[in-house]
């Protein structure tokens, strides 16, 4: 697996204050930085963050 950039991590670090991210900020996350959501969702994994509210399965 690549290594996630330090700054989709705080990125997604700062969007799950309570340790939890929709999926639909997730996904607005991921087109704010122009990666695939599945970036985001790795990111998530490595941080422990929970992705909630999944409208696809994705995370």
């Amino acid at each position: 697996m690549d290594k996630i950039s330090p700054e989709i991590l705080e990125a997604v670090k700062e969007a799950a204050p309570e340790g939890r991210l929709s999926c639909a900020a997730a996904h607005d996350l991921a087109e704010k930085l122009k990666v695939d959501p599945l970036i985001i969702g790795k990111a998530a994994d490595e941080l422990k963050i929970k992705i909630k509210n999944c409208r696809l399965g994705c995370f």
